[in-house]
């Protein structure tokens, strides 16, 4: 498989894992949290965009937020995972809620800001190609705070579902697009 082909998957299942968070679906009764399954092996296949590009200056600070990103998802559904494993015990869902809160070394890298740096990071590769494909350019670029502002202050999951869409969307025709232009040098 190539690189590309690893990028496609990842966002497969990141776009699958925003469908089930933004609950447009009817819940499935199980034991299996899905939605953060889908979103940590997207997140991971998604660093496969810090291959996917040309080197430049831009990219390498995009490819150290990205894999910071990933790495942040990859705690922020571990701790997700926990808190699904309480089941309807709410008292401890909110005791470990607390806890996290109260926990600047686990609230902000893997709660607050972390996960953000995927998003950041991949807006920066996609500036990258600004000038040449701007339209799917700019659909990554403000998408990606669209997603956490539609979650976190609208709390509007059908609008952080269409922001993430947009942000997908523009991200694989920039990794099409640039697969095009390379088979034409040959």
């Amino acid at each position: 498989m190539k690189t590309k082909d690893f990028c496609l998957i990842g966002l497969l299942f990141f776009l699958t894992s925003y469908v089930l968070f933004s609950n447009i679906l009817p819940r499935l009764n199980t034991s299996i949290d899905f939605a953060h399954w889908f979103n940590l092996i997207g997140a991971c296949f998604l660093l496969s965009f810090n291959d996917a590009f040309t080197k430049s200056k831009i990219k390498t600070v995009a490819s150290v937020l990205t894999t910071l990103g990933v790495i942040a998802h990859i705690g922020l559904c571990t701790i997700d995972f926990i808190m699904s494993s309480y089941g309807n015990n709410e008292i401890a869902k909110t005791e470990l809620s607390q806890h996290i809160s109260n926990s600047p070394v686990i609230f902000y890298p893997f709660v607050a800001v972390g996960p953000s740096l995927l998003f950041i990071g991949l807006a920066m590769h996609a500036f990258n190609f600004i000038k040449t494909n701007t339209v799917s350019a700019l659909m990554v670029i403000i998408a990606a705070p669209a997603i956490g502002f539609s979650f976190f202050a609208l709390k509007n999951g059908v609008l952080m579902l269409l922001s993430c869409t947009f942000f997908i969307l523009g991200l694989g025709l920039l990794l099409l697009r640039k697969e095009e232009k390379t088979v034409g040098v040959n």
